[in-house]
């Protein structure tokens, strides 16, 4: 049997038209690569009989020769947030183990169903989403693939989709992000991850952390196949998107924030990334964006939108006897929304809306670009052993992604090789919200041009 772990979900999908592979042989393939998996955290469920009814039908297509795209028959895992008909949907959460089952796929579920996709499984995530570090006290943690002798934090919260793609067990996977949920795993997995514009992508019957700056996005192993998931996931039949020219791109650096605290390694490979679009073009602006400043202090003055709508929505729960069945960790953040005012909440609000037009502005159709996290993935015991570590770490985690999520842009997290100890690191580029295809395309042509240091 062909070795299928690292290959990409366009590529596989290639291959099934060669006809050197087909759907229920790459199927069993990750399958048994789950099931001899020795992490048991990162899937929580595994849909074996739909996997294998879904894979006979796009063989069956490929044979007949009418696939319906070119994802039909790839293999792909679904963040345990997306309803799948049939399957408890947990969100992490010990409080959830034995919800009621979904009665109908979500949308986006129909979508990839629609497009031929191959649904394998569910997998772990941060309880409720809400971590930007993947720690999961009640279904464990998903470790690191890029360590084997000390366990470091897969990134969360979408902690299993990026662990399931970086070992091998599915070629692309679904996520979500809220301040970061899907760039920061891509970035301490290696992998791309695209967090879509609010709005771009149906979030119906997906679980909520935040109604306003939930967004659905893919980890993947390369740009084409983010494309390829953001069009099906939108139920497109088609992209148009093409690799951009990098002549005349304009990249704005913020002086400010992005890089406090910043480990070297993080700092020198996206350095060199910058140098190696430059050379292909681009033009590199840096200067302090004031605008950021403003935004974390509002947020140090009156609060988050994220913990206001995720208390909204878990009040029944924190206010009741189940609480104390929650990670006392996520309690702690959704606790602060109980907290805030009304003026609170209208002063964060005014302000996204007010810095949101005045970035894009200053911006005229530069993208931002910087570090997607400013450190490699962190070792997980002292974040266990010690409460407030943990708290700092992951303010610190989430600190340059939030950026994109309360500043209502889409972002690209694209792999900028690896440190000194072997553990990756991440470019993110970003651009206003609806801008999405001119920054996937953008993020072909970087790509291209060996950003990840291998070329």
């Amino acid at each position: 049997m062909t070795d299928l772990s690292e290959i990409s979900a366009a590529a596989l999908g290639r291959r099934y038209l060669s006809g050197t592979i087909d759907p229920v042989a790459a199927t069993e393939f990750f399958l048994d690569r789950i099931r001899a998996c020795p992490d048991k955290a990162i899937f929580l469920l595994l849909t074996e009989e739909r996997a294998r009814r879904e894979a006979e039908a796009s063989h069956k297509r490929y044979r007949a020769g009418r696939p319906l795209g070119p994802l039909d028959g790839v293999p792909l895992a679904w963040k345990d947030l997306v309803d799948l008909e049939g399957t408890v949907t947990t969100a992490g959460a010990e409080v959830l183990r034995h919800a009621p089952p979904a009665k109908a796929d979500a949308p986006i579920a129909h979508h990839l169903a629609a497009a031929g996709m191959v649904s394998l499984g569910k997998v772990n995530l941060s309880e409720f989403a809400y971590s930007g570090l993947g720690i999961n006290p009640h279904y464990g943690t998903p470790q690191n693939p890029f360590d084997a002798a000390t366990p470091r934090a897969p990134g969360g919260s979408s902690s299993g989709s990026a662990v399931a793609v970086a070992r091998g067990l599915a070629p692309c996977a679904i996520g979500t992000d809220t301040g970061g949920s899907v760039r920061i795993p891509a970035a301490f997995n290696g992998l791309v991850g695209l967090k879509t514009s609010e709005g771009r992508i149906d979030k119906t019957h997906v679980f909520p952390l935040s109604q306003t700056l939930d967004s659905v996005g893919p980890l993947a192993r390369t740009v084409e196949d983010c494309i390829l998931l953001d069009a099906a996931l939108r139920g497109a039949v088609a992209t148009d998107i093409r690799r951009a020219d990098l002549s005349g791109l304009r990249l704005v650096v913020p002086e400010n924030v992005v890089f406090d605290q910043a480990e070297d390694g993080v700092v020198a490979n996206f350095e060199r990334a910058l140098s190696v679009l430059a050379a292909a073009g681009a033009k590199v602006q840096r200067r302090r964006i004031i605008i950021i400043d403003e935004m974390f202090a509002t947020g140090a003055a009156h609060g988050s939108l994220t913990a206001a709508e995720a208390y909204a929505f878990h009040r029944e729960l924190m206010e009741g006897p189940d609480a104390a069945r929650v990670d006392p960790r996520i309690t702690s953040r959704i606790g602060a929304g109980k907290r805030m005012t009304a003026l609170d909440l209208l002063a964060v609000q005014a302000m996204r809306k007010r810095l949101t037009a005045a970035l894009e502005a200053e911006l005229d159709g530069a993208l931002l670009a910087f570090p997607t996290v400013a450190h490699a993935a962190p070792e997980i015991a002292p974040l266990e052993a010690d409460v407030d570590l943990y708290h700092q770490v992951n303010l610190r985690t989430l600190r340059n992604t939030m950026i994109g999520n309360i500043l209502t842009m889409c972002g690209l997290a694209l792999p900028t090789g690896l440190d000194g100890r072997g553990l990756p690191t991440s470019l993110l580029l970003s651009a206003p919200a609806g801008d999405d295809s001119r920054l996937l395309a953008i993020g072909l042509a970087a790509e291209a041009t060996g950003i990840d240091g291998r070329n």
